[in-house]
């Protein structure tokens, strides 16, 4: 493409004459990238379409002019423009080029490629600044598989991966003008918090669904967009029916415990082509399987899986009607945020647990070798056979896993219970949410 073509896509994504619309902040990611900005090494964003990630990269822009950066040393290149002829590696050096020939400042630039897996190879351009010390840089993708294992290797220590989720409770609730506070505040404000957990748990916490309207007509464009950009467009499904089969089943599973070979008989869909598609669904971040905890490797890979979804609206919209099911609905939204705690601790890992008689236990977190939490989610705990229902099997692992005290995440209960020298905690869905 002309220089002059380029630059005039670009001048429409950056500050060099631009305010930019930023939306409303979320402090948490900030404080990794104030860190890495000052080092050099290279911040990986990965996450969910629609997520947030373009967005948190122009207030990270923002924040580097605010604290001294020409807005001139700034490049954000957002490869889905539409106006980009093509989108591979030499466009990517057409770009830089025509950046330092017309735009650039004094300093070593910050580069910011965003939703960069729609380039191929896109590793050796900045495996090109990194080696030179020409720049600092971030990208940003829709998939899990975004590092390739060779970046990886030349980017040993010298990278910083953070996965954004949409909006956890607490962001919700602030995007919907509502400062928690402290715990004697929240208790206060209990009714309103509760409320605003029913609309979470329906609608999710897509930025954007949360500050619009036409919530339905943004989940479901969304829905789409995964599966038509991030997967027959990423990897050539010609079989688009057969995904989006297998695609809803999944949603319409949430919370339920499947098998690749029950899914086969049903959906008469091949074993292979549900493996394959299932991973494409995976890192396109709709859908996480997560294994039942076994000490055999083995073991745990004949079990079946838990399937979650990666945000409660597009199960309201896709799957069920959380309104018909709410103890699934309570349970996927548990599950979503202990994946952001996932993302955060390194060594943490998910896993369900059952025993003999196939009773459950919904999570099981393994923090190191041997540290074990166990959290169970009952919507409503009042009627007696159901809190038995749910304390038998959870009592069982608590002994298995040497655990003394354990979680029962419910909708609006608050207790402690001592059972045989077991401990058993009842937690309100908006307290262990907020983490009060």
């Amino acid at each position: 493409m002309e220089k002059a073509r380029l630059l005039e896509i670009l001048v429409d994504w950056n500050l060099w004459e631009n305010e930019l619309e930023e939306g409303l902040p979320r402090e948490k990611y900030f404080r990794p990238f104030l860190s890495i900005s000052k080092t050099g090494m290279v911040m990986i964003l990965t996450g969910p379409r629609r997520s947030g990630k373009s967005t948190l990269l122009i207030q990270f822009m923002k924040n580097l002019v605010k604290n001294g950066t020409d807005p001139r040393d700034i490049l954000l290149i957002n490869l889905e423009d539409y106006r980009f002829s093509t989108t591979d590696i030499h466009l990517l050096d057409e770009i830089y080029r025509t950046f330092l020939e017309k735009v650039h400042g004094s300093k070593n630039p910050f580069i910011f490629l965003d939703e960069v897996h729609r380039v191929d190879g896109w590793e050796r351009f900045v495996r090109t600044l990194v080696d030179g010390k020409t720049a600092t840089v971030c990208v940003t993708g829709s998939s899990s598989q975004l590092l390739s294992k060779e970046l990886a290797t030349l980017l040993t220590g010298r990278h910083l991966d953070i996965t954004i989720f949409p909006l956890d409770f607490k962001e919700f609730l602030r995007f919907k003008g509502f400062e928690v506070g402290d715990e004697v505040k929240a208790t206060h404000q209990r009714i309103k918090i509760i409320r605003l957990l029913d609309e979470y748990m329906e609608f999710g916490g897509f930025p954007e669904v949360v500050l619009n309207a036409t919530k339905k007509q943004i989940l479901l464009r969304y829905y789409q967009d995964i599966i038509m950009k991030d997967i027959v467009g990423r990897y050539g499904v010609r079989v688009i029916d057969k995904l989006n089969t297998l695609a809803g089943f999944y949603v319409a599973n949430a919370s339920n415990r499947i098998t690749f070979q029950s899914m086969k008989r049903f959906l008469g869909i091949s074993l292979r082509t549900i493996e394959r598609f299932s991973t494409y669904l995976e890192e396109a971040y709709l859908i996480f399987l997560v294994k039942k905890f076994h000490p055999s490797l083995k073991e745990q890979e004949k079990s079946p899986r838990k399937v979650y979804v990666v945000d409660n609206g597009i199960v309201n919209m896709v799957g069920f009607r959380i309104s018909d099911n709410y103890g699934r609905g309570l349970e996927n939204l548990v599950f979503l945020e202990l994946k952001r705690r996932m993302a955060i601790e390194d060594d943490l890992d998910i896993y369900y647990w059952a025993d003999s008689t196939d009773r459950e236990v919904d999570f099981v977190l393994k923090t190191g070798k041997s540290k074990f939490e166990l959290i169970q989610v009952c919507y409503d705990v009042k009627d007696p056979s159901t809190k038995e229902r749910e304390l038998k099997p959870l009592l069982k692992a608590m002994s298995e896993f040497k655990v003394r005290t354990a979680t029962i995440v419910t909708w609006d209960t608050e207790q402690v219970e001592v059972i045989k020298g077991k401990r058993i905690l009842y937690r309100p869905a908006w307290k262990w949410l907020l983490g009060l």
